[in-house]
């Protein structure tokens, strides 16, 4: 696990387009923390990384939205939005394993917290903490670490 405090959104951004390029084939990012926590702004910054063109905005009212990456080795990067969810049956119809399962493709779950039982085991958890106005602290802990990884390894803070 590695710590990071950002200052500004356009910290949280760059911090998430530099978080973009350890990204995998299928890895699943959850996100956690509270509402205005940064959240959002850091998946902005993973789009950027990863040359999406689109404007990114919360899917809380559509719940999931797809966006085609360019520059990279992904097709699609997957945005949902659980904050609006409010039961396991609700998580169960958005089709979620289906999502996850895209080739070519990265997902990033807003409000991970509401996911019940979710068992998966390649990507990151990423802990957003309010601190003040401008201020948040950022945790990605990785669900998985290979030491034949040495770029994952560096972002998360183990050494090889």
């Amino acid at each position: 696990m590695k710590k990071y405090l950002t200052n500004t959104s356009s910290e949280t951004k760059k911090l998430g387009a530099k978080f973009a390029k350890t990204l995998r084939n299928k890895d699943i990012i959850l996100l956690y923390g509270a509402l205005g926590a940064g959240k959002t702004t850091f998946v902005q910054g993973i789009a950027e990384g990863l040359g999406v063109t689109d404007r990114i905005l919360s899917p809380t009212f559509v719940l999931q939205r797809s966006h085609k990456v360019r520059s990279s080795h992904f097709e699609n990067l997957n945005h949902i939005d659980l904050y609006r969810i409010e039961g396991v049956s609700q998580v169960q119809n958005l089709g979620l394993s289906e999502v996850i399962k895209e080739d070519k493709s990265i997902t990033l779950i807003e409000w991970a917290d509401k996911l019940s039982g979710f068992d998966h085991k390649k990507g990151y958890k990423v802990y957003f903490k309010y601190l003040n106005e401008n201020e948040r602290e950022i945790r990605i802990v990785p669900m998985v670490v290979s030491i034949r990884d040495p770029a994952r390894m560096k972002f998360v803070g183990k050494k090889v």
